[in-house]
């Protein structure tokens, strides 16, 4: 963005209510990406309807949607960034204050509302700002969970502002297709505006950026919506603006059969339908169903507690309070991991021994000397060590009978772990429920087989989600959910379908 010169700002224009508080200039912290100027011009060219309409920004950052309509306000709680929409937008009225502050107490109502609001996620989303935030959406009847991100109470609130028959235009985080909290936005959008409209957009919005975007366009507010209108695009046109509607989804089926996930609907409905189809075969399975799946543990201090074998020899750690440990999927080369990997990692002096001391242990002196080095002190001084008693014991620590790769490149890694290792968080550890092997109902084999079928990896895009630069990430939730389908049940057209959703998925989360 070329910097705006604050110079010339009309203080007239500028309200401070003197609630705000400076905030650090930066983007991460702040959430401001400024939106492309055709974006902008865009959603305020379909959100405005009659030059007589009043159009809010709730979160203006520079100005450049409110300085397409002089009937504009906008609020912003950036000082800097105030400075700069009353110079970009000298006929709109800027406001400096916490938005939600400012949403509790102004009675104003507005035509239409249109931006892009800040995306914080709930790491940074916190303190008084978080609390006013969900405050405001717990009275309009929302609740979000404590892992929601910033922009989507900013919608919420935004269209609690609107006069009856109001609409409304943002730029959202593609996670509106599958993140948990998006799930309450869009029952609340459903239930207040006749006409709700997602359009999909592949290529990025933002370039420099790892998310995606879509856009969110919403109408007749104070009516209730029977579908969501979804538009699947290559690239943001700004002369087709919205673009045609690819497909009307029922919230039925939204909320229903795809569990409140639109990231299915990106996939062409041939191939959405046979995936419905394989989901109701008598012997297709979810991987919850047979297996428990959570994440791996957690040490706290990965350096200290990962030893090299020659670490082990230097102190003479004893056997007994060493294990295997995957670190990462960098180990994961495999459809198997065994002893000779183990064996093979040891003769290279990887850092694969995990330090494990019960809780009730007998340290002895050999171990004792280690936990007392300097790295020791240092590990005793981290955030879970100093939290935990003792210290020193690393809590679920599991071998489990299979580890799944939580984040992936082409595809999601499933290995049968036969050399006993513990995991790290970074990956899924996976447990077959109690005598499902003993009876016959399923072996390692056909397991590894039905997941890295077709069925299984199409499975897997659509219950995972992109995390970045081609990334897919599976949470335990999303794993468990995974569809796992007998090969015999899939003919050879099939598998083509599966294939060609498979690449349409891959493409959405941009994978070279």
């Amino acid at each position: 963005m070329r910097p705006v010169p604050t110079a010339a700002v009309q203080p007239d224009r500028v309200l401070r209510s003197g609630t705000s508080k400076p905030m650090p200039r930066d983007n991460k912290t702040l959430g401001a990406y400024f939106t492309p100027e055709a974006v902008a011009h865009a959603l305020v060219r379909w959100v405005v309807r009659d030059p007589a309409d009043s159009l809010l920004d709730p979160s203006s950052g520079d100005g450049r949607f409110v300085a397409r309509h002089p009937n504009s306000v906008g609020v912003e709680r950036d000082p800097a960034s105030v400075a700069e929409s009353a110079q970009r937008a000298p006929g709109a009225t800027i406001i400096e204050d916490d938005f939600f502050t400012w949403a509790a107490t102004d009675r104003r109502r507005f035509d239409c509302a249109a931006g892009n609001p800040p995306f914080i996620r709930y790491q940074r989303f916190a303190g008084a700002t978080r609390r006013a935030a969900l405050d405001y959406c717990r009275r309009l009847g929302v609740v979000f969970s404590g892992l929601s991100s910033s922009w989507a109470p900013f919608i919420v609130a935004a269209a609690s502002k609107l006069r009856p028959g109001g609409r409304m235009a943002f730029v959202v985080p593609a996670e509106i297709g599958h993140a948990p909290y998006a799930g309450p936005l869009m029952d609340y959008l459903v239930a207040n505006f006749g006409c709700v409209r997602l359009v999909a957009i592949q290529d990025k919005i933002f370039p420099r950026l790892s998310e995606d975007c879509w856009l969110l366009l919403a109408d007749r507010a104070g009516s209730r919506a029977g579908a969501i209108r979804l538009s699947r695009v290559e690239r943001f046109d700004p002369r087709a603006m919205p673009p045609p509607v690819s497909e009307d989804i029922s919230v039925e089926a939204w909320r229903v059969r795809w569990r409140r996930r639109l990231r299915p609907f990106l996939l062409p409905p041939r191939v959405r339908r046979l995936y419905e189809r394989m989901a109701t075969e008598p012997d297709a399975v979810r991987l919850g169903q047979i297996a428990q799946v959570g994440i791996g543990y957690v040490s706290g201090a990965n350096g200290f507690f990962h030893l090299r074998p020659s670490d082990v020899r230097r102190f003479a750690i004893p056997d007994e309070f060493l294990v295997p440990s995957i670190r990462n999927s960098r180990y994961l080369t495999g459809a198997v991991i065994d002893d000779a990997d183990v064996e093979r990692w040891v003769a290279k002096d990887e850092p694969v021994l995990l330090l494990r001391i019960p809780p009730r242990a007998q340290v002895p002196g050999a171990v004792r000397a280690y936990l007392d080095t300097a790295e020791g002190q240092r590990a005793k001084a981290s955030y879970k060590c100093r939290n935990r008693t003792p210290w020193y014991t690393v809590p679920d620590v599991r071998r489990p009978a299979f580890v799944l790769t939580y984040m992936s490149g082409k595809s999601p890694a499933l290995a049968v772990n036969r050399g006993r290792c513990a995991c790290t968080n970074t990956l899924l550890a996976v447990d077959l429920r109690s005598g499902l092997f003993e009876d016959g109902g399923i072996s390692e084999q056909g397991l590894s087989a039905a997941w890295n079928s077709p069925a299984g990896r199409l499975s897997c895009e659509l219950e995972g989600h992109p995390l970045g630069g081609g990334m897919l990430k599976l949470e335990p939730g999303e794993a468990r959910h995974v569809l796992l389908v007998p090969d015999a049940a899939v003919t050879d057209r099939d598998r083509a379908l599966l294939e060609e959703g498979i690449e349409v998925m891959q493409q959405w989360r941009h994978l070279a």
